[in-house]
C-alpha cells in the first residue's frame, strides 16, 4: 500500500486514519484474547475545514457477521506545539489534538462506514460532547531528512483520565488511546480502547491483553 505524499502532521495523521482497517493475522494467532474486527474511519466533509478534521468511526466483528456498532466521532486539530524547529528532524515531538463525540441517534448513521453517502445530511447537532474526551496526540518524524517517510503517532487522554458517556440509562467509562504509524506492511494502527470499572480501575472489555493491531486495509479518498 501506497503512503501519503509528504504533507502538515495533521493531514499526515488524518490520511493514515482515513480507511478500512481489520486485525485478521491478530485474531487468527490469539483467537482467546482477539475478535477478528473490522474497523472504518472516514472524513465528514462538511465538519471538516482546514484546521479541524471530522471522521466519523464504526466497527464490526467479522466472525459474527453483525451489523456495524460503535458508531462514534473523532474531531482531529492542530495544537501548541513544543520545541518546534523550521524543519522536520528526527527527535522532533510536536502536539495535536483529538476530541471525542457519540452520536444522539447512532442508528440513523449505522452503515457509512461502507456507505459514505449516509454521512452526508450529517451536522453539529447529531454530536453529542463527552466529558473527559480530549486526547493528546503527540508525534514524532521518522527520518532525519525525508519528512515523506511519515511521522508516528501516540493518542491517550491525558493524566489518567477516563471518558464517560451514557448506555441503557447507565454511566459507563472507558480509557481511549491509540498509535498509528507506516509499517513495512502499510499503515498499521494500534488500539487501546478498553471499558473501566470507575472503582477499581479494573478492564471490563476491550484492549484487555494489549492494543488491537489494525491493518490498512484500504484508504478513503
Amino acid at each position: 500500500m501506497s503512503l501519503p505524499a509528504a504533507s502538515s502532521p495533521l493531514e499526515t495523521l488524518v490520511n493514515y486514519l482515513t480507511g478500512a482497517f481489520e486485525n485478521k493475522a491478530q485474531a487468527q494467532a490469539d483467537p482467546t484474547w482477539y475478535v477478528h474486527l473490522r474497523l472504518w474511519q472516514r472524513r465528514v466533509l462538511q465538519l471538516s475545514d482546514g484546521q479541524t478534521h471530522t471522521l466519523f468511526l464504526e466497527q464490526a466483528s467479522v466472525a459474527a457477521g453483525q451489523p456495524p456498532y460503535r458508531q462514534r466521532i473523532l474531531q482531529l486539530s492542530n495544537g501548541q506545539l513544543s520545541d518546534r524547529q523550521p524543519n522536520h528532524v528526527a527527535g522532533e515531538a510536536g502536539l495535536l489534538f483529538g476530541k471525542y463525540f457519540a452520536l444522539a441517534d447512532p442508528l440513523k448513521f449505522r452503515g457509512a462506514g461502507t456507505e459514505a453517502s449516509l454521512l452526508e445530511g450529517m451536522s453539529t447537532a447529531d454530536l453529542v460532547a463527552l466529558p473527559n474526551s480530549e486526547s493528546h496526540i503527540r508525534y514524532q518524524s521518522l527520518s532525519n531528512s525525508a519528512p515523506s517517510n511519515g511521522y508516528q503517532f501516540q493518542a491517550a487522554l491525558p493524566d489518567g483520565k477516563l471518558c464517560s458517556f451514557d448506555y441503557d440509562g447507565q454511566q459507563r467509562y472507558v480509557y481511549l488511546g491509540f498509535d498509528v504509524a507506516p509499517r513495512a506492511g502499510g499503515i498499521e494502527l494500534l488500539t487501546y480502547d478498553k471499558g473501566i470499572d470507575p472503582g477499581t480501575g479494573r478492564g471490563l472489555w476491550g484492549a484487555l491483553m494489549g492494543p488491537f493491531c489494525m491493518i490498512k486495509q484500504m484508504s478513503f479518498d
